[in-house]
């Protein structure tokens, strides 16, 4: 595929020191809709990686997987060399506190402050003292700029301020690996700027290695050391921003755009024109199932 630098995404260095998460194989279906298709990948540590790609493509699919929120029906998934997938749930549990998740909405607990969302997964993972889990959080806080709103509401704080709420609680029990889904919705251009340095710090300073799934065209531009774009439940895409900015591949291209007509539309269209005349299902096009298989 002219303009790519990588399209098949061998695990090369899988076995390596450097591999924060090592995925093999990895395959999902809804029904009979091929969701993830075998995908064979490894991301190193202390580094920023997007994930992008139309709505409907897999990627917040490929998350659940990653986190272990969902079972593949084949294939493999490794955080810091632990299975995700293990039947044994200690081998889960430990591989689950190697990460932490910044959710879309942030998902805080409305009941409980600022500070008492960042101190849960401390209090569920941990048998540390409340004043050792006390300066954690406090600390935390200050890593996001939200030491002041320690004793606030969810319901009394900005959008902004909730994800950064968010962050802090992912960070809690200094992972090695940080998960972000879509962190810049629904926010301002300025908090934008404010998420995506965060993202940056965190990777430089703490050597987090970042998972960012976004549709943020000057986000991914700013902040990835490398992109992956998922397409038809495949890697169509793998390498720098520079490389994804000079890439003239018609997929990222139309991408990049967002032209109205290219390849990323025609197998939707007839997959929705056979809808309307034959019935059956209906369909994403691209190879996901609009249930089960969102952006």
């Amino acid at each position: 595929m002219s303009g790519s630098p990588q399209t098949s995404l061998p695990a090369t260095g899988a076995d390596s020191g450097d591999a924060a998460i090592v995925v093999r194989n990895l395959t999902k279906t809804y029904d009979d809709n091929i969701v993830l298709n075998d995908l064979t990948f490894t991301l190193e540590r202390g580094k920023v990686y997007v994930v992008m790609g139309p709505s409907g493509c897999g990627k917040s699919t490929l998350l659940r997987q990653l986190i272990g929120a969902e079972t593949p029906d084949a294939g493999h998934v490794t955080i810091g060399g632990v299975d995700m997938h293990s039947p044994d749930r200690k081998v889960r549990d430990e591989a689950r506190r190697k990460f932490g998740v910044l959710f879309q909405s942030a998902a805080l607990l409305n009941g409980l402050t600022v500070a008492e969302n960042v101190a849960l997964p401390i209090q569920r993972h941990t048998d540390l003292p409340q004043s050792t889990i006390d300066l954690m959080v406090r600390l935390k806080l200050e890593l996001v700029g939200m030491g002041a709103a320690s004793d606030k509401y969810p319901y009394e704080i900005s959008g902004g301020m909730k994800k950064r709420a968010g962050l802090a609680r992912a960070i809690a029990l200094d992972p090695a690996i940080v998960f972000y889904d879509e962190p810049s919705a629904g926010l301002d251009p300025v908090m934008i700027g404010v998420i995506d340095k965060l993202i940056m710090d965190l990777t430089n300073k703490l050597g987090i290695t970042s998972v960012v799934i976004t549709h943020e065209m000057p986000s991914i531009f700013r902040i990835a050391d490398e992109v992956l774009m998922l397409y038809n439940g495949r890697f169509v895409f793998r390498g720098t921003a520079e490389q994804l900015r000079r890439s003239s591949d018609p997929l990222v291209r139309q991408f990049l755009n967002g032209d109205p007509e290219g390849p990323i539309n025609a197998p939707r269209q007839l997959a929705e024109l056979s809808d309307r005349l034959l019935g059956g299902s209906r369909r994403a096009g691209n190879g996901d199932v609009l249930k089960g298989a969102d952006a």
